[in-house]
């Protein structure tokens, strides 16, 4: 007997890719399981299925950096002095990205490439032992949303939030709608798809010098790596990463000042009416427009 479960939940997560550096990502799940009936005649119950494995998916993945652990661009050193852990990657045209975080700030897939497959293995390991005995073994699907506009791959840490928003490196597949006089402007949401593909959006208060980094990485030229550092309620994040991977804006880079921040650019250029509509992952976002 199978029980499926589509749409299980949305995985918002960032990896590390040996061509594209740190990339945002949101992937659908959802999952089958394989089993006999239990004394209630059933495989599981649906509400247990939705409640005890999103648990586990958002503990493992979910608002996590899922780094490739047996990749040749990977080096993981632990820290338990620090209870942080320090991970170098170097990528393509030898630019490097190196981040000094919490261990729950990542996931380390002991694969060379970050993609559904490896991810998918990973999500079965885990999940396995947390299955009833009635259930033999699970299914996984992993799944992009099907965006017919254009859209971008984000990364961000929002250091304010309570929760796991707040880890440096945690990213979306966004789409992102703009109208211009109340007319889909096709030509707006490339410009911002292309402007900001596999980007990482910093806060300008969260900049320091790189002396301010606890490891060291002070051969690195500094006009090459934008760095960060800010502590919050898990501990102290911080990263270096190259600069053409990201826009520095004003405000914190939550949603809602996104999409503020897509409107004032656009208005900088024009006096027509402006709505936009920017995405965080799948189907939920902020609207900004003219009154």
């Amino acid at each position: 007997m199978k029980l499926f479960v589509n749409d299980l939940t949305v995985m918002d997560f960032s990896y590390l890719c040996p061509t594209r550096g740190m990339v945002g990502e949101s992937w659908i799940v959802d999952i089958v399981l394989n089993g006999g009936l239990n004394e209630e005649s059933m495989v599981q119950d649906f509400g247990k299925v939705k409640k005890d494995l999103k648990r586990v998916i958002d503990e493992y993945v979910d608002h996590k950096l899922v780094v490739p652990a047996e990749s040749a661009c990977t080096t993981i050193l632990h820290d338990q002095s620090q209870e942080r852990v320090r991970v170098d990657f170097d990528y393509a045209d030898s630019q490097r990205i190196h981040l000094y975080c919490p261990p729950e700030a990542y996931a380390f897939v002991y694969c060379t490439q970050i993609d559904k497959a490896s991810v998918t293995a990973y999500l079965k390991e885990v999940i396995a032992i947390q299955l009833p005995e009635n259930v033999q073994s699970v299914e996984i699907h992993l799944r992009d949303e099907v965006i017919d506009t254009p859209f971008y791959h984000y990364t961000h840490g929002l250091k304010k939030h309570d929760g796991n928003c707040q880890r440096i490196a945690h990213g979306h597949r966004s789409k992102v709608l703009i109208s211009e006089n109340g007319e889909p402007s096709l030509s707006l949401q490339q410009q911002w798809a292309d402007r900001w593909a596999d980007i990482y959006i910093g806060t300008r208060e969260d900049l320091v010098d790189v002396e301010q980094l606890t490891h060291d990485i002070h051969s690195m030229l500094s006009e090459k790596h934008y760095f960060f550092k800010y502590e919050s309620s898990q501990g102290v994040f911080e990263m270096a990463i190259p600069k053409l991977a990201c826009e520095i804006i004003d405000t914190d880079s939550t949603v809602e000042c996104l999409a503020q921040y897509i409107y004032d650019q656009i208005k900088l250029n024009t006096f027509n009416a402006i709505e936009v509509r920017a995405f965080e992952g799948v189907g939920k976002g902020a609207i900004v427009a003219d009154d």
